[in-house]
Parts: C-alpha cells; sequence; structure tokens
C-alpha cells in the first residue's frame, strides 16, 4: 500500500521544522501538520549556543542572522542577597552572591561566533518553518492532529481536523514535535509527571526596562539575566527581544500560584517584590502585553521511541526552563533522530530498534541537564561557586552552552555532586542553610 508521505511530523515549532528540514533535504517525502497559524506567541525566547550548528546544518543560519535578533554573548545571575559567603576553598566565589559567563570564553565544535540569540519565538519559528517548506518539505497550517493509528502494521493514519473537515493521511512513520502538548504521550499513555519539579511561570513583555539599572556592567546588559527571588525555589528571567522590549518571567512552585487563586497579576508582582531594584525598574516599564502562564513544565516519557514513531524536543521531555535548554534540545533531538529516520528509510524498515542510537544519546544528554537542574534549585550557592572557580569554570560553561551530546558526562557534575552529599547530609555545615526545598531522587527518572 502507497503512502501519502514517508514521515508526518505533528507540530512545525522548532522540533518540527528543523526535521522536516532534514528530512526533505535528504530526499524523504515529509509533511508537517501544525494547529496554529504562524506567527504565534511562544515562550522560551533565549537560546544557547547548541542551536548554531543545527542551524548552519540545515542552511537557515542565513535567514535568522537577517532578522537581527538581539545578540547574547552571555549570561549572567543576580541575588537580593549579600553578606559574607564562606568559601569553602572555591576561588573567585563573589561575596556578591552573583555570577555571569562569556560564551567566547570556551570554544565549542561546530560554533563559529562567540554569540547566540535571543529570539521573538513568533518570528524565529515562522523562519524555520518556512525554511523547512523550501528545502521541500510539505507544511499544513492550521491543521489540529487528533490521534495516530498504528494499527496498520506498514503504515500510519493520522487523523486531522482542518475547521470542519476531517482528513486522514498515511505514512510509514510519524515524528511527533507537538511541544508540551505531547499527543503521542497522552495518546499512549507513556506519560509521567515529574517527582520532583512542578514549577509554574506567569510572564510578559515590558518596553522600556532600565537594563543598565540591572546589570552590573554595561556589556552585561543584554546577557539573559536570571535574578534570584529572597523566596524558596523561585526566579525570574529577563530577556531582550529587542532594543526596547525585554520578556520578564517569574518561576516558582505551583503550590505557591495557587496560594493567590488564579490571580496572575498578584502573583507576579507579589513576587518580584522581593527584589526591589527589580520591582522598581519593572514599574517605570510598561507592560506591552496581557500577563500569560506557563505550567506542566517537567515531565518524562516512558518510550520516546517505537514501531514506526519517535517523539522530539518538548513531546519527548522537559525538565525546566532555568538554562534556556528548550529550543536547544528541540534542534538537537531532531538532529540526532533524523541520522536514524534516514538511515531507517533507506533500509525500509522503521522499527524501534533503528531509532536507538537518537534514544540513547538523548537520554544521557537530558540525564545531565536534570541533575544539573536539580543541584541548581538545591543549593544555588553551590552553583554560583563552581560557575566561578577556575579549575571548574569551563566544564560549567559546556553545559550551561547545551554542549551536551557527546554522552561523556560532564567533569563538574561528579564534583558537585559529591559537595551536595556532604551539605545535606551535615546539618552543621556551613552551606547546609542554604538549601532550597527541591530535592531530586537518589535516581532520576529514567529519561
Amino acid at each position: 500500500m502507497t503512502a501519502d508521505y514517508d514521515v508526518v511530523v505533528v507540530g512545525g515549532g522548532p522540533a518540527g521544522s528543523t526535521m522536516a528540514s532534514y528530512l526533505a533535504q535528504a530526499g524523504i517525502s515529509v509533511a508537517v501538520i501544525e494547529g496554529a497559524v504562524f506567527p504565534r506567541e511562544h515562550v522560551g525566547e533565549s537560546l544557547v549556543p547548541a542551536t548554531t550548528p543545527v542551524l548552519v546544518e540545515i542552511g537557515a543560519i542565513g535567514r535568522i542572522d537577517e532578522a537581527d535578533f538581539p545578540k547574547k554573548y552571555g549570561a549572567s545571575w543576580t541575588s537580593g542577597l549579600s553578606g559574607y559567603i564562606p568559601l569553602l576553598g572555591h576561588d573567585g566565589l563573589s561575596h556578591g552572591w552573583t555570577a555571569d559567563v562569556q560564551f567566547v570564553e570556551r570554544n565549542q565544535p561546530g560554533v563559529d561566533r562567540d554569540y547566540t540569540f535571543h529570539v521573538d519565538r513568533g518570528r524565529f519559528d515562522a523562519i524555520l518553518l518556512k525554511h523547512a517548506q523550501e528545502s521541500g518539505a510539505t507544511v499544513f497550517n492550521g491543521m489540529r492532529v487528533h490521534r495516530v493509528n498504528f494499527d496498520d502494521p506498514e503504515l500510519v493514519s493520522v487523523e486531522c481536523s482542518a475547521g470542519p473537515r476531517r482528513l486522514t493521511y498515511t505514512a510509514r512513520m510519524v515524528v511527533d514535535a507537538s511541544g508540551r502538548q505531547t499527543m503521542l504521550g497522552r495518546q499512549l499513555r507513556t506519560k509521567v509527571a515529574d517527582p520532583v519539579f512542578d514549577q509554574y511561570a506567569v510572564h510578559s513583555w515590558f518596553e522600556g526596562l532600565d537594563r543598565r539599572a540591572l546589570a552590573p556592567t554595561e556589556a552585561q546588559a543584554d546577557h539573559i539575566f536570571v535574578h534570584f527571588l529572597q523566596v524558596k525555589d523561585s526566579w525570574v528571567w529577563q530577556i531582550p527581544i529587542t532594543d526596547k522590549v525585554t520578556s520578564v518571567g517569574v518561576v516558582s512552585q505551583k503550590s505557591r500560584f495557587r496560594e493567590f487563586g488564579g490571580d496572575q497579576d498578584g502573583f507576579f508582582w507579589d513576587m518580584v517584590a522581593s527584589r526591589p531594584d527589580l520591582h522598581d525598574a519593572l514599574k517605570n516599564a510598561q507592560q506591552v502585553r496581557p500577563f500569560k502562564t506557563e505550567g506542566d513544565y517537567s515531565y518524562s516519557m516512558k518510550q520516546i521511541c517505537g514501531d514506526r514513531y519517535v517523539l522530539v524536543g518538548d513531546a519527548a521531555r522537559f525538565v525546566d526552563p532555568i538554562f534556556s535548554s528548550g529550543v536547544s534540545v528541540a534542534l538537537n533531538s531532531a538532529r540526532i533522530a533524523a541520522q536514524d529516520i534516514i538511515a531507517a528509510h533507506q533500509a525500509g524498515d522503521f522499527g524501534k530498534e533503528r531509532f536507538a542510537t537518537y534514544e540513547n544519546k538523548l537520554r544521557r544528554a537530558v540525564k545531565y541537564w536534570y541533575e544539573f537542574i536539580s543541584i541548581y534549585y538545591r543549593l544555588n550557592v553551590l552553583f554560583t561557586a563552581f560557575v566561578q572557580d577556575p579549575r571548574y569554570r569551563l566544564d560549567v560553561l559546556k553545559m550551561l552552552q547545551g554542549d551536551v551530546y557527546d554522552g561523556e558526562e560532564p567533569k563538574a557534575l561528579a564534583a558537585m555532586r559529591e559537595v551536595l552529599a556532604t551539605v545535606e547530609g551535615n546539618p552543621d555545615h556551613l552551606w547546609h542553610k542554604y538549601l532550597g526545598t527541591l530535592k531530586a531522587p537518589t535516581a532520576a527518572p529514567s529519561f
């Protein structure tokens, strides 16, 4: 039986459009089915350097350069806390609880520049989807996928609707790139809530925010900023979108948001008030978008691939937005999975075992992210210490760059793991009082 397409990709965000570009450029017949009409608003605006090699490979980097998005040369962390921090042998640790990195400090394979970008995701995602279409993919906008049927041993059937019309497309396999909608994860009942992270975000755009007032130096004014709040397990992102517009979001535990009875404005401003400098700067700026919420950030899947399907990007796994890993995981998971799919197509076999390389690489990479993020939430001062200590700085920077796909565990993780165990096990330890409430399980979720 002849299929309509070799591969149907569900979702036209960064993971889906990148996958479609790789497959179409390899001569594979591919359709992208996207429920929204682009451009559309989306959170996740700050990139990491690991996106650059993928954009270069698919030939989209020129279009991203032409879009003139703000350049991101590094990242900074600030804190409302001050005073003496016991150094405990860590060189270079600031007494101001702050940290910053410049991407130029470490060469990264495949990265030809010392910056990445802050992006308006509406424009960025539209550029990538158009690039996929120009690469040869068929793109359906405004079409919703309801279900994928695997009953036929040779083909998958993708049931869709476009307004009142019901449509079905057949393919040799399907790629779920549906983002946090997790279409196949919900259908196959393989989605698992994370046992630790239950973060919630309320965010908006502000015009006229004085970024220099919040930056230690003028050179850092256009960094992404993570502002620690004087509330456990809570922080604020600050991301330049244009020279005048800044994305600002508060991230905290969902239970804390519930205390405000769904009042997004009250939650946002109450949390920001714990940092008076940030609060004053935002009050002097103009909010140009209504507040939006993001929930269900953290989950895993029991399976990320099977006979005739793979999951990529947020549809496969999302941990937390703290280190801007979302778009990087989307693009790199698509890159790695596309290699397996191209080989499967050449062999005429789309069985689960064909996607083993992708599964192993992504599981290892996300495992490193998971532990790194867990340690960050559990003991902020430990992250601050390691990012400033010259013995560990480049290894931490490797993770912050998103360079986690080579299969090698970052060396700093073992050292951070050891220090954290010591602090947790000793109530008299000088860093014990700085422990956060989130505590990762002894064994992180399998994926």
